[in-house]
């Protein structure tokens, strides 16, 4: 179930990444990295951020426990009683907070961004954008606490499958009216809002579909919603510290040269590939899991769990980090070296990329760790180390940008994420709720070794395919792809063969889809005429 469960979030996101990249793309060629998009990205931070905080971490982490422990004890008619409480007060709160922001917008966009002030219309640009974008968050709230409801009754489909909206929309405004507005970035923040709308139209189908539809009832703060609310602060912080470090940096950010906004923006969207396919998808699955195990009183249960997560991770980020890491120019280049987006740009980008690298799988564990916390109902202590992160963050983000510029940014997260991972395991391991197990331990330096390996091997690959990486773009993305699927299928092949992998696992999740089809097939075959 957890490997199927993993598949579904896992697949899911990375049609909504591949989207991404389309859309960025897109992004890159029309805006590029200049003032405009230096302006658009500042206002989608604040609606993205509340965004990954609540779809991404802090809103399963404190309503899946509470729902799935209201559900097992009171059966489902007092569970959906429950989430539309909880639906009526984020209504009214949400309201509230769109309204005091859209007033406050100058005031927030200069703490977002202050060094935008010292560029010619910078700050104007961004409050016109921001105040177009922020309604995505009412709407993404609203579809997230619905995500979660799906979520804890193991339906993960529909909510890994609404990012994919956005994207859609965005692209969809970027082919057709890219020009109906003041600039193309103001197209694109009307298109963010109604991409909210529509994503909030999905989950509320779906959760028709799965016969849970919630209700707008009177608010009430019954003890169960309070107690939620209690878990729901901190969870944000313990949930989303790599965007609120993210946050941080582009407040920084903001007091360099017009494109450093920018060169943190197209970095994060390609890491975010592997993240959002491993971390988040691992994680979102595992907090169910985790859940189901203590209120069942299986402690063993919920360790083995959470060794197979990390095992996984592991074994899927690995790699992911090594080939950032190993040719990241290659990467930007192909996919962003288009129109306004030019080799000097390319080259920053890529610095970026690569410090983000080593940080990648420090990202995924923490969306790991986190739920062994979460699924014990305590939001406290991850929101303390992750507390710490940011400040550790701040402080070498400040100590960095002026000698090493934004590549500076990029290595404090990097090294605040790591710090946050080691105090997380640290603490899981000294209440007594993790131990690493053997096969953990013996798989690990396995996986480690076969990355190297694929290193080695996409190194000489973009070595041999130099020229054709400068030639049309055809040409270019059949070149990386060469290599990329040179890489993964040594790094599989040498992983296989030492033992890095869960094999009985993974032949599973393979033959999950044949078994799919079979069903199908012998579902749609007529029944057999009985023996005369």
């Amino acid at each position: 179930m957890f490997f199927r469960a993993v598949a579904t979030v896992g697949g899911f996101t990375l049609a909504s990444r591949v989207l991404g990249f389309i859309r960025d793309l897109m992004i890159a060629a029309i805006l590029g990295a200049g003032p405009v998009a230096d302006a658009f990205f500042v206002a989608l931070r604040l609606p993205n951020l509340f965004r990954r905080l609540f779809a991404e971490g802090a809103f399963n982490a404190a309503f899946v426990p509470v729902f799935a422990g209201v559900l097992a004890r009171d059966g489902r008619q007092l569970a959906r009683g429950f989430a539309e409480r909880m639906l009526a007060l984020m209504f009214v709160t949400l309201t509230l907070i769109t309204i005091a922001a859209e007033l406050a917008m100058p005031a927030l966009v200069w703490g977002l961004a202050p060094g935008l002030a010292e560029k010619p219309g910078g700050i104007e640009l961004a409050v016109e954008m921001a105040r177009l974008t922020f309604p995505y968050l009412w709407f993404i709230t609203l579809a997230s606490l619905m995500g979660a409801v799906l979520n804890a009754l193991e339906k993960f489909a529909a909510a890994a499958a609404a990012p994919c909206v956005l994207n859609l929309v965005m692209i969809a405004a970027l082919l057709f009216a890219a020009d109906a507005l003041k600039t193309p970035g103001h197209v694109l923040a009307v298109a963010v809002a109604l991409a909210g709308f529509a994503q909030l139209a999905l989950m509320a189908w779906a959760m028709r579909r799965a016969g849970f539809s919630l209700r707008l009832v009177p608010v009430r703060l019954d003890p169960v919603v309070k107690r939620t609310l209690r878990l729901l602060g901190p969870g944000a912080i313990g949930a989303g510290a790599l965007q609120l470090n993210m946050l941080v940096n582009t407040l920084i950010a903001s007091l360099l040269p017009v494109g450093a906004i920018s060169y943190l923006y197209y970095a994060d969207r390609i890491y975010q590939l592997p993240l959002g396919m491993i971390g988040i998808a691992i994680g979102t699955a595992l907090l169910p899991s985790l859940s189901r195990a203590l209120k069942s009183e299986a402690p063993a249960a919920a360790n083995a769990a959470l060794n197979r997560a990390l095992e996984l991770s592991l074994f899927l980020t690995l790699p992911a980090a090594v080939a950032l890491a190993t040719i990241p120019e290659a990467i930007v280049h192909v996919l962003f070296e288009r129109g306004e987006f030019g080799a000097s740009d390319v080259a920053a980008t890529a610095a970026v990329l690569a410090a983000y690298a080593f940080g990648l799988p420090a990202f995924v564990l923490v969306k790991v760790l986190s739920p062994g916390f979460f699924a014990r109902e305590d939001t406290a202590t991850p929101v303390k180390w992750a507390t710490a992160s940011i400040a550790l963050n701040i402080g070498l983000g400040f100590a960095l940008y002026r000698p090493l510029g934004v590549l500076g940014l990029a290595l404090a997260t990097t090294i605040a994420s790591w710090a946050n991972v080691v105090a997380l395991g640290w603490m899981l391991h000294r209440r007594g709720h993790w131990r690493a197990d053997a096969t953990l331990f013996s798989r690990t330096p396995r996986a480690v070794a076969a990355s190297m390996a694929m290193g080695a091997v996409i190194m000489a690959g973009a070595a041999a395919l130099a020229d054709a990486m400068q030639g049309r773009e055809l040409i270019r993305a059949a070149a990386l792809t060469g290599i990329c699927g040179i890489g993964a299928l040594v790094y599989f092949a040498i992983a296989w063969t030492i033992g890095a992998a869960d094999k009985a696992g993974i032949a599973a999740l393979a033959k999950r889809p044949l078994d799919r089809v079979r069903r199908r097939r012998d579902n749609a075959s007529p029944p057999a005429k009985p023996e005369q």
